[in-house]
């Protein structure tokens, strides 16, 4: 098989180009390996008439055919300044000359310490505390350890169309899709209570009344929620929801985590949307993006919830590479350029304009039932049809455009696409998704 073509990356910006129809020889031949090799992870699904990657930069991708995408994925938002940002990839290359890795958190390195400071700054918790992690799924581990041992209770509420990862603490409270937790659940948190995500004034009226009497149990340490339902939808409550759910947790005792994996440091247009939105966290989740596509991830705390943790007997949430010095460096460059300037307002409004203009040309469209999000985390709604997301998500990627998919029943085309992507992208991709959309109706 042919290496990629790097000069049709060019300067990361170009329109979609493909040589043949995905997925090309090249990709099946490599899916065919994958189907020997891999895991299988439920049904049949995207992998089995995908694409392989090859290379990226900024907001395109090569395939293994040598085919030319524009992604409106980013790898699932995690890709947040574009695919090898040439400030993330010469502080990668110059870290990995110096040091890659310290000894945990018995010696840590200065860059770790460095990333934690400026975190703490940027996300307004001076004063407080961070646990890293490698995973969002892992942060969301630490933040409910840290809830249990500051209140002693082991009681959870969570919400529907929730996701919070798969690994053993978090998985207990997916709402997304029940199959995700059920086959585990003899083995998961059984104090964990699902309440309606307040979608809309009705949801978030049945929302506060099942969370206030689940609260008067008295066994709740934690309520975590996610400020924008992501993989549930491109969710937004509306206003004085959050604040009131908040309000509600904190007179019964309850910690309030906000997972901002996914909303949190630009992705919604704010470091921490649950804030604009009138949610004040005592403790923060962050992943995805915080690296620039190195795995890294973060808990951040209040300083007197994250006291929790100096205890005796010794008790301890580390791991070997948990903010190690390679991927601390890629998460502080990150931050530097996430905080340059007007970057936050530009990505905000940016991400109005691609809303604002997918929803003019789509809302007509008979299978189009809402055009929803915050910044560059946008849902299209394609209305109660199972699956229909994933048929529109495979005929974007045959005119060049790569988007992931969301919802309890994969309904909803979900489009996070780099932070950094240009305009000139965006009027192509609507006439591309019009004419899709228009199909399927």
């Amino acid at each position: 098989m042919a290496a990629p073509s790097s000069d049709r990356l060019l300067d990361g910006n170009q329109s979609p180009d493909l040589l043949t129809t995905p997925p090309g020889p090249c990709s099946q031949a490599w899916l065919a390996r994958a189907r020997e090799t891999s895991a299988p992870m439920g049904p049949p699904r995207s992998i089995d008439s995908g694409i392989v990657y090859a290379a990226a930069r900024g907001v395109n991708v090569l395939d293994v055919d040598d085919n030319r995408y524009v992604d409106l994925a980013a790898g699932f938002g995690a890709m947040s300044l574009g695919h090898s940002h040439p400030r993330v990839c010469d502080a990668i290359e110059l870290q990995s000359r110096t040091l890659l890795q310290s000894l945990g958190d018995v010696y840590p390195s200065t860059v770790r310490l460095e990333l934690e400071q400026q975190l703490l700054k940027c996300c307004g918790f001076e004063g407080g505390a961070v646990l890293l992690g490698q995973s969002g799924s892992d942060a969301v581990t630490a933040a409910l350890k840290t809830a249990l041992l500051a209140t002693g209770k082991p009681g959870v509420i969570a919400f529907t169309g929730a996701y919070h990862g798969l690994g053993y603490a978090p998985v207990a409270l997916c709402g997304l899709r029940a199959g995700y937790r059920a086959p585990f659940a003899d083995q998961l948190n059984s104090h964990v209570t699902f309440a309606p995500y307040p979608a809309d004034e009705a949801s978030a009226a049945r929302c506060l009344e099942l969370t206030s009497l689940t609260l008067h149990q008295g066994n709740v340490g934690a309520v975590v929620i996610e400020p924008i339902l992501g993989r549930g939808g491109c969710i937004v409550p509306p206003d004085g929801a959050l604040a009131r759910l908040g309000k509600l947790a904190r007179e019964a005792g309850a910690l309030v985590i906000a997972d901002e994996i996914w909303t949190g440091l630009g992705r919604a247009g704010h470091w921490l949307v649950c804030r604009e939105l009138g949610l004040t966290p005592d403790i923060v989740c962050l992943g995805k993006g915080f690296g620039g596509g190195v795995p890294i991830s973060a808990c951040i705390g209040l300083s007197e919830v994250m006291q929790a943790w100096r205890r005796e007997p010794e008790v301890v949430h580390t791991a070997t590479f948990a903010g190690a010095a390679l991927a601390a460096r890629a998460a502080l460059v990150t931050l530097e350029v996430l905080g340059e300037s007007t970057f936050m307002q530009v990505c905000r409004e940016a991400g109005e304009r691609w809303r604002d203009d997918i929803a003019n040309a789509c809302l007509g469209l008979p299978v189009v039932a809402d055009v929803r999000g915050r910044g560059f985390m946008i849902g299209i709604d394609l209305g109660a049809r199972p699956g229909i997301a994933v048929t529109a998500m495979r005929r974007l990627l045959e005119r060049g455009y790569i988007v992931s998919t969301g919802g309890g029943a994969r309904d909803v085309v979900i489009l996070t696409p780099p932070l950094t992507i240009a305009d000139t992208q965006r009027k192509p991709f609507v006439s591309a998704l019009v004419e899709v959309l228009g199909q399927l109706g």
